[in-house]
């Protein structure tokens, strides 16, 4: 009774805490002015057309310079939003019939202010920086971002509703930085083919730009942007004077080679171990009209992209990797859209990978657990009333494992996946005050009497004129037919819904959402999507109150409160009820950032850790818990840096099992860094995780081959379990110029699940205590290496030469240790797969070639 006494004390507290700190914040350290939650004006500044030609060599000797306009008196943004910048920034716009042409003076105090580290592209490092934003058919939801640090590394993104900000996106395009005494210069071209716009004869064009000073860690925008209002590219100024622009024709063409030798050791008995693969293939860009892109990629080699994470994984759901591939990267913000699209199901393990069965004398000798594309094609663009239209089509071929008699040395091709088709189709109308409405449609077709997949959903955002309020809503439905993969049933879930809606404000320093949404218990866009679990009902309300003006001793502070609270769709059961809030800062002087954040559950009822469907009658009772977390980032501009976490979350006693030890579970994440220099930087993460008597479902279940199993064959089978997680990366880059560098990543993973006891699950929640025998403790390790030799030797072409080593250990019963370097000696002493690569990419231009 103490301990669920003290929880529902502790519930209190922070449910009073969550009502009265935005409160007392707004009422404490106010400015002399409040801030306001409307954009400001916007600034204009004209562009001059070209007379002579302009050379990329950041000195801006031109006399075409000298007679542009100037954009100038920066405001700040960051820390201290508002004040006018102190050392001066000086921007000119010039244009021709080819490229749009920036030229921009940093002014500072002195030469050491200018902080010049060296990094890989699209990476920020310790360095100064200048940005040019442009919105080229002013509708103040998608963008561009040319960014060029001072040690002349290039970055870009793109800005859309859907994505925010893509950094993944990639154009070529020319920059040069220069310093120049106190000052440094940035010089840049944008070529019209790296960006899309009418043909209109006269053009208003959204336009920003942005400066870093990284030494006091400052940013400044020339039209100011305001922390406390919903948008970014809606704060931009604008570009006048373009006339007589006409879209050029944008067609290059990016072949690629690419040889791999691959030893593993692993390989059955009669195979290769050493084997050797060339390749070829070829990215193909080409604007359709002044709108809308082709982007398709020709026998596409991913070899190189870096590993994944791999983990233990004990939920009943599957594990989300990132996606490295770049043509899933770049340019894919109108396929995101709702949240539709997991583009690892692309090119993902063939759905029959699992199924394949050795029988008496044969063994599985070869089981691919990718599926090869043929090709990928996507179709983007949005025209000039603000309609954005996306197609994407990906093909891939029949997938075979092959086993083999060893009698006979006969082999049998067992067919894993089958010739299938994923396709994707948008239609995004942007709207007035920062709104849209959106059309999206996913569908997998496979050969055969395989299922196929269809999924439509639409989606809309309405905000009023000032961009104070918005209400956001999704519809979507999800269809399934045919058979299971290798199997002659029906699938059971052929048709479901989702929707949700939504109110907020959401411009001001005090913001709110309430929401409400529906998962059918048949909803189920998982073949081109992901989603870990339907069958819900969700309801909640989210509070924001945020100063971002200094005040006392910190900069900014931010604050949240949260409820949440869900039901099974069908039969409509109780899920739980969570409370979450939290707070961070950043101190002015030191530029640490601390914060902390506390979340408490009621009861949960977990329908999904049972594995049993459909969802109702099962699930596990988790007690009422209370978790405490905390944060600090130190600054980032020392050579020096540490970020690191802590958390604990502690469980009520469960009364409902007599003499069960309270639950706990500890998390630690430690992260330093250290720059050697501009060229050198070195750093290690420890994530460390321990979960005291957890209670799940035992992985793998129960076999009936198993005798110590059979006395319980048919029930639904928990444990009380101990799982320690460590992972540790060491990674080091260095960069020998802003277009050569050499990255190095280990990474050393281990979980260890021990089980302390055993019980069967009854329905509603009933544990009863078993006898149980077999030892289900088991230990994984996971060991990778990725080394990354990159030179752009050219805009847009690239040699790059990569090194990787994997291996992995699965250790079951008395084989499984919790011992950390018995662990990791096993696992470097177990057989690795390693492979060398070297692929070399060119990118050709037409207009670059037709001038030639």
């Amino acid at each position: 009774m103490t301990s669920t006494f003290s929880l529902r004390a502790f519930f209190l507290f922070i449910g009073f805490l969550g009502l009265a700190l935005p409160n007392a914040l707004a009422q404490t350290a106010a400015p002399a002015a409040a801030p306001t939650a409307t954009a400001g004006p916007k600034r204009q500044l004209g562009a001059v057309r070209l007379r002579e030609a302009v050379k990329i060599d950041g000195v801006l000797d031109e006399a075409a310079w000298r007679e542009a306009p100037v954009a100038t008196d920066f405001i700040q943004q960051r820390p201290n939003p508002g004040p006018h910048e102190k050392y001066p920034t000086e921007v000119r716009v010039l244009y021709d019939d080819a490229a749009l042409y920036v030229g921009a003076v940093m002014h500072d105090i002195s030469q050491d202010s200018i902080l010049r580290e060296l990094t890989a592209r699209d990476n920020f490092g310790n360095s100064d920086l200048f940005s040019v934003f442009i919105d080229t058919y002013h509708d103040q939801l998608n963008g561009y971002n040319f960014t060029v640090t001072a040690s002349g590394v290039q970055l870009d993104a793109r800005y859309s509703p859907a994505g925010g900000e893509d950094g993944n996106w990639n154009a070529v395009w020319e920059s040069r930085a220069v310093q120049r005494g106190t000052d440094w210069v940035a010089e840049l071209r944008i070529p019209y083919s790296a960006i899309r716009f009418s043909g209109a004869p006269e053009q208003l064009w959204g336009l920003n730009f942005a400066r870093q000073r990284k030494r006091e860690n400052q940013q400044f925008f020339w039209n100011e942007v305001k922390p406390q209002v919903s948008g970014f590219v809606n704060q931009w100024g604008e570009l006048t004077g373009l006339r007589d622009l006409k879209p050029p024709l944008r067609l290059s063409l990016t072949p690629y080679v690419s040889a791999y030798v691959n030893h593993n050791p692993l390989n059955a008995e009669g195979t290769k171990r050493t084997t050797t693969s060339f390749n070829g293939g070829a990215d193909i860009k080409w604007g359709i009209n002044e709108s809308f892109t082709l982007d398709a990629t020709l026998v596409p080699d991913f070899g190189q992209v870096q590993s994944d994470n791999q983990v233990l994984n004990l939920s009943p759901f599957e594990v989300q990797f990132n996606e490295n591939r770049p043509f899933f990267t770049e340019g894919t913000e109108l396929f995101n859209k709702g949240n539709l699209f997991y583009s690892r199901r692309v090119g993902a393990t063939p759905v029959g990978f699992y199924n394949v069965q050795a029988g008496p004398n044969e063994r599985i000798v070869r089981n691919p657990a990718e599926t090869p594309l043929l090709n990928a094609t996507k179709v983007s663009g949005r025209t000039s009333k603000g309609l954005g239209i996306g197609v994407f089509n990906a093909l891939s071929n029949d997938v075979y494992a092959t086993v083999r008699n060893q009698e006979t040395g006969e082999e049998r091709e067992v067919l894993t996946q089958p010739f299938s088709n994923y396709s994707i189709a948008v239609l995004d109308q942007s709207l007035k005050n920062n709104s849209y409405v959106s059309l999206i449609n996913t569908n997998v077709t496979r050969a055969g009497q395989t299922y196929d997949a269809n999924v439509t959903g639409g989606l809309f955002r309405f905000a009023n004129k000032k961009n104070a309020y918005a209400v956001d809503g999704r519809v979507v439905y999800s269809r399934r037919r045919g058979l299971a993969f290798g199997s002659t049933e029906q699938i059971n879930d052929q048709d479901g819904y989702k929707y949700q809606v939504g109110v907020s404000k959401i411009s001001g320093n005090f913001t709110w959402s309430l929401n409400h949404g529906i998962e059918s218990d048949a909803y189920n866009p998982n073949d081109l999507g992901i989603l870990f679990g339907n069958n819900n009902i969700s309801q909640g309300i989210d509070l924001s109150y945020n100063k971002f003006k200094p005040f006392w001793k910190v900069n900014n502070l931010y604050t949240y409160a949260s409820v949440s609270h869900t039901l099974l769709y069908r039969p409509t059961l109780y899920q739980g009820i969570s409370f979450y809030s939290g707070a961070n800062t950043t101190f002015t002087k030191s530029f640490l950032q601390v914060g902390f954040n506390l979340n408490a559950d009621a009861v949960q009822h977990d329908f999904f850790e049972p594995r049993v469907y459909p969802l109702g009658q099962y699930y596990v009772r988790l007690p009422a818990s209370l978790n405490i977390s905390g944060f600090f980032n130190s600054d980032s501009r020392k050579k020096w840096a540490l970020n690191a976490n802590a958390g604990i979350r502690r469980f009520a006693t469960d009364e409902r099992v007599p003499g069960r030890p309270v639950r706990t579970g500890y998390g630690v994440g430690i992260y330093p860094r250290y720059r050697v220099n501009d060229h050198l930087t070195f750093r290690y993460t420890l994530d460390w995780g321990y979960k005291d008597n957890q209670i799940g479902y035992v992985n793998g279940g129960l076999d009936a081959s198993q005798p110590l199993d059979r006395p319980l064959l048919g029930a639904i089978l928990l444990g009380r379990r101990d799982v320690v997680t460590v992972s540790n990366v060491v990674s080091t880059a260095y960069t020998f110029t802003n277009r050569m560098s050499f990255t190095l990543r280990l990474r050393h993973y281990i979980s260890n699940v021990h089980y302390a006891d055993f019980t069967t699950l009854g329905p509603n929640g009933e544990e009863t205590p078993v006898t149980y025998q077999r030892n289900r403790d088991n230990t994984y390790n996971a060991f990778n290496v990725d080394a990354v030799y990159s030179w752009w030797f050219a805009p847009g072409s690239q040699i790059s030469v990569v090194w990787k080593n994997a291996g992995s250990t699965y250790l079951q019963a008395e084989e499984a240790t919790p011992l950390y370097f018995d662990n990791f000696n096993n696992t470097i002493n177990t057989p690795h797969n390693n492979s060398v690569s070297v692929k070399v990419l060119y990118y050709l231009d037409y207009l670059t070639l037709r001038k030639k």
